[in-house]
């Protein structure tokens, strides 16, 4: 499994807006506050995550996906890995080839194994990356450009190794403040033409050139606490959001997008949201 093995038919991401058709979703089953990892799960860690209302929060979130034709395949929880309802860190689609890491962190390692597993019973191919440190929270595709971002979780070691597998993508490796966990924490790209972003974050560089290729809307301090820019797109500008992200629900909309509020604020309090939560498979152009 560790050749890098294409074309498949089972799995496809070009964008992260295409149409979206087979995710990875981890029930928050074993959600706790453990190690305080992220900044968010710093100011929560007196209240730490009440199950039952995550995992209701979770199914309802499942629920949605399905009402709109994307089929959930659900991984086995271990009591052991905490962070599992965040399988996007764990893997991630780029074109026809689905990659696997090493976790970097302690708290996270060998959720892996499980993802490993579970594509090998489907009979999904997979290239492992074997002692890269990459999430897939730091990676976003769209079509032939790939933007990483260097990030505690994330390194240019990694980052590197990706070019050389995917010679023809354009591969923009994108440096921001550590404070922020994910590169997707503080921008998404939800249209051909259009990305959230939080502003101030990114090497101005990086920033001036997402800006050329994209009308940005720009997230408040408050509304990127919230994870304003972790929306997930499911195709034909669709996009499911908090409801507590008033002003970047309003923004959307105004541009024409249907926006889907869903309430996970429980989950979120240990740093991920939408986006986090999912690891699309399979996404077809959205015409």
């Amino acid at each position: 499994m560790g050749l890098l093995k294409r074309p498949t038919t089972l799995t496809q991401c070009k964008t992260e807006y295409g149409v979206l058709k087979d995710v990875i979703v981890c029930e928050p089953k074993h959600m706790t506050l453990r190690n305080m990892i992220n900044e968010t799960q710093k100011k929560f860690k007196n209240e730490d995550i009440h199950i039952e209302i995550a995992m209701e929060q979770h199914h309802e979130f499942v629920r949605v996906l399905q009402k709109h034709g994307v089929n959930v395949h659900l991984l086995p929880v271990n009591e052991k890995y905490p962070e599992q309802v965040f399988t996007r860190d764990i893997g991630f689609t780029l074109g026809q080839t689905t990659f696997v890491a090493d976790m970097a962190h302690d708290v996270r390692k060998g959720e892996e194994n499980t993802l490993k597993e579970w594509l090998e019973l489907k009979g999904i191919s997979y290239y492992n990356l074997v002692s890269d440190e990459i999430e897939g929270g730091d990676v976003i595709i769209d079509r032939h450009s790939i933007y990483i971002g260097i990030s505690n979780r994330t390194n240019m070691a990694a980052i590197e190794h990706i070019q050389r597998l995917l010679p023809e993508y354009e591969v923009i490796p994108v440096p921001f403040h550590p404070k922020y966990l994910h590169l997707d924490c503080v921008f998404n790209i939800v249209s051909p033409h259009e990305a959230l972003i939080y502003p101030g974050v990114m090497n101005r560089k990086e920033e001036k050139l997402i800006a050329s290729r994209y009308d940005l809307i720009e997230v408040t301090e408050e509304e990127q606490f919230t994870l304003g820019t972790n929306v997930l797109s499911i195709g034909h500008k669709r996009v499911i959001s908090l409801p507590v992200n008033t002003n970047v629900n309003e923004q959307l909309r105004k541009r024409g997008f249907d926006v889907i509020e869903v309430d996970i604020t429980e989950i979120i309090k240990s740093g991920g949201s939408f986006r986090c939560c999912t690891m699309p498979l399979r996404r077809e152009d959205d015409v």
